[in-house]
């Protein structure tokens, strides 16, 4: 019964990550039972290059505590494969434990801050290693950070019609468009995010690869001193780093 009940939910072409109830993100579990964005290889590419770099950054330092804030956080999927691999019970590839890293997880949708929550126990993440907040960008959001993760809504309303039908019927929009040109959420974090940094921090960004330019342009614009656009896997720009 259950098996018919899941294929008559892909016949109406419900995403399969959504039927199954979970996916895998950097060797984490992540449950998506409240239906938050799907995380997608892209992300998981750009995030695993973060954390290799957090690890070099972090045995060259002398700052033995790490914070990150995981902004627009969505399943969470982002700041609990960073808590797993730095900080985990096993840390893979053989790497170091690395002790005190902080994850602030802030999201604006209330069904999302349930599930970042589920993901977290769901991987063993100590309850003393993070917090949710419930935040519109950073209305809620205190302190300072070594490192800022957002992966904010950004395909432009005029690009809806070459989203794929699933995607726009069952994923979240809110999650999904950020404006006619897709960087409103993205010039509201960027005025604001370079006041959130220790001294020396930095914020990894995703965007759309037709962004690029739009990117380059605000970082100028609100006063980041380093900007640096990389690729994905599949060539396209993709993320940002900035200081």
């Amino acid at each position: 019964m259950a098996f018919k009940k899941d294929v008559a939910r892909l016949q109406k072409g419900e995403p399969v990550d959504y039927v199954i109830g979970f996916t895998n993100f950097l060797g984490c579990k992540i449950d998506l039972s409240k239906k938050p964005l799907i995380p997608r290889p892209e992300t998981e590419f750009w995030v695993q290059k973060a954390i290799d770099q957090i690890y070099s950054n972090f045995y060259t330092c002398e700052n033995q505590s790490i914070k990150i804030l995981d902004m627009f956080a969505g399943s969470g999927c982002i700041g609990v494969s960073i808590m797993a691999q730095l900080s985990g019970p096993t840390p893979p590839r053989g790497v170091p434990h690395i002790e005190n890293v902080h994850v602030t997880f802030a999201e604006k949708e209330r069904n999302a801050l349930a599930q970042i929550k589920v993901n977290c126990k769901l991987n063993g993440i100590d309850k003393k290693r993070f917090h949710v907040i419930q935040s519109d960008i950073f209305s809620n959001v205190k302190g300072a950070y070594d490192y800022i993760f957002a992966n904010p809504p950004y395909i432009p309303t005029t690009r809806k019609h070459k989203i794929q039908p699933s995607v726009l019927r069952f994923e979240p929009k809110t999650a999904l468009f950020g404006g006619v040109d897709g960087l409103l959420y993205v010039r509201k974090f960027l005025a604001v995010a370079k006041n959130f940094l220790n001294p020396g921090s930095v914020i990894y960004m995703e965007f759309d690869y037709i962004q690029q330019r739009a990117i380059k342009a605000l970082a100028k614009k609100y006063g980041y001193q380093h900007c640096s656009i990389h690729k994905d896997q599949y060539g396209k720009p993709r993320w940002v780093v900035l200081q």
